[in-house]
């Protein structure tokens, strides 16, 4: 057993359906710009081209139910999407192969500071700073692949108080699972407890305190969470 100066950070897990195991997480990678109703509404181009990836930090994930407002912001945006966890991976995985590495999905909200993204892009900077901070990651329960199959489509939406604000299809993705698995293993060696959140369609706009926030998939379990 290793001895550590310091306390070693607590494994981030993510509940799974049917078991009271946890799904460990290792890294949690993002595609931005895959639905293209929302790269418009972004104001880019959504021809296809090769993805934009960019990374959350595995102690952004929230399973709590809630989401607590950041600091230095004055401008957050809700993005629902859809997560794939892998229970193996490799370099250079064929796309013909990538769900052997898959082991289920589940919703996720890619909490995003809009205000500081947007002053990163502009600067031509990384967007981690718009991106991954504290509980920017809520999370909803994980199902196996092998109980929901392999979830090329079906209905992704998201309603804050009861009224709709985004609605999409899995199959409207530019870049499908396999496309991003067998394109993030070019780069990166990817392993099992890594996550992949896939992007998502129009209707992203701001949540304030006191928010309830549904964001459902077909076929996953709904994520509830209450803006704080």
């Amino acid at each position: 057993m290793t001895d550590f100066i310091i306390s070693a950070p607590k494994q981030v897990g993510i509940n799974i359906t049917g078991t009271d195991k946890k799904f460990p997480v290792r890294r949690v990678y993002c595609i931005g710009r895959n639905y293209a109703d929302h790269v418009s509404e972004m104001g880019n181009d959504p021809k296809k081209e090769s993805p934009i990836f960019f990374q959350k930090n595995p102690d952004n994930i929230d399973t709590s139910g809630t989401f607590t407002y950041p600091t230095e912001t004055s401008d957050v945006h809700h993005e629902v999407e859809m997560i794939v966890a892998l229970q193996s991976g490799g370099f250079n995985i064929l796309e013909a192969d990538a769900y052997n590495h898959v082991y289920g999905f589940a919703v996720a909200l890619d909490m995003t500071r809009r205000d500081l993204q947007s002053a990163a892009k502009k600067g031509g900077k990384p967007w981690e700073i718009g991106k991954a901070f504290e509980h920017s990651a809520p999370m909803g329960i994980i199902s196996p692949m092998e109980q929901v199959g392999k979830m090329q489509s079906g209905s992704i939406a998201l309603s804050i108080n009861g009224e709709e604000k985004q609605k999409g299809d899995l199959n409207m993705m530019i870049w499908n699972i396999p496309m991003m698995i067998a394109f993030l293993s070019r780069f990166n060696k990817l392993q099992a407890g890594d996550i992949i959140m896939t992007g998502t369609p129009a209707g992203v706009g701001p949540v304030h305190k006191g928010d309830k926030i549904t964001a459902s998939i077909d076929g996953l379990t709904t994520l509830e969470v209450v803006v704080v």
